[in-house]
């Protein structure tokens, strides 16, 4: 008899375990009723933390749509949390956030960590020059030009090694330091996402120009536990939303329209959430 309990409660333990292992420990970000996403505090038009400790940005805006648009159960608070880039896998997978909404790439290594909703915009590795510079119409009239180069950034490297451009690199330590010396004359340009740059070009007016010539596609995704199928596809639904409704034409002309920058307001095609 002992031992048929024993078996028993052996079964039953493997069912539970078996019941919770598709939605991120039993519980999903569409069960809940607060949402901790973690975001960035340093993004002009993206994500940006203001002195009254709120924040805005096209990403907040997404986040906030998202929160309010899923399926399932509709959360009734968000708490936005600053995710440091390095941090945002392991923040994700320990449950310190929900989710990552954070001009967040999509790629290959960190999907092996986390899942990915969306995207829920296509971005492009772009080119930003003083106004007054009309002789830089893409990366390879950057040889011999001064090139930004961010510590722990790699989209420099998209210029100089993956297309062979001999730029002459100037380092910062942020996009923020690049600015500053594209305006003073430091530098020549800088390449990195459009939409980072974007938020930064908003800021100082006809000063800059795009020079709206992409090199790369980058796929900002809402990074989300690997194993929370269910909040993936009502994330999902939500973004679909916002492009059908228009909010998110609205969003991308209110943060970016008055830049210069090609926008794009055509849904995404999405990872898929399997």
């Amino acid at each position: 008899m002992r031992v048929a309990l024993n078996r028993i409660g052996a079964a039953l333990a493997l069912l539970l375990t078996v019941a919770g292992c598709g939605t991120g420990g039993g519980t999903s970000v569409a069960d809940k009723n607060t949402l901790v996403i973690g975001v960035s505090k340093d993004q002009p038009g993206l994500g940006l933390l203001q002195s009254d400790g709120t924040y805005q940005g096209f990403d907040i805006d997404v986040a906030r749509y998202i929160a309010a648009h899923m399926e399932k159960k509709k959360p009734k608070k968000v708490d936005f949390k600053v995710v440091q880039y390095d941090k945002r896998e392991s923040w994700i997978q320990s449950g310190k956030v929900d989710l990552v909404i954070s001009s967040y790439s999509i790629t290959p290594e960190r999907k092996t960590k986390v899942a990915f909703a969306g995207p829920y915009y296509v971005a492009h590795q772009d080119t930003l020059v003083r106004a007054s510079d009309t002789g830089i119409k893409d990366v390879r009239n950057l040889a011999g030009r001064r090139l930004c180069a961010v510590t722990g950034s790699v989209s420099w490297q998209r210029v100089t090694v993956e297309r062979g451009v001999p730029a002459r690199v100037v380092k910062a330590p942020t996009y923020g330091d690049c600015m500053t010396k594209l305006i003073d004359n430091s530098l020549d340009a800088i390449s990195t996402d459009d939409l980072i740059l974007a938020g930064f070009a908003a800021q100082k007016g006809r000063s800059v120009r795009f020079v709206n010539a992409p090199i790369s596609d980058e796929r900002y995704g809402v990074g989300i536990k690997q194993d929370d199928i269910t909040g993936c596809e009502d994330i999902n639904k939500a973004i679909t939303g916002m492009y059908l409704d228009g909010t998110a034409a609205q969003l991308l002309r209110k943060w970016f329209g008055a830049t210069g920058l090609h926008l794009t307001t055509t849904v995404p095609q999405f990872e898929g959430c399997g």
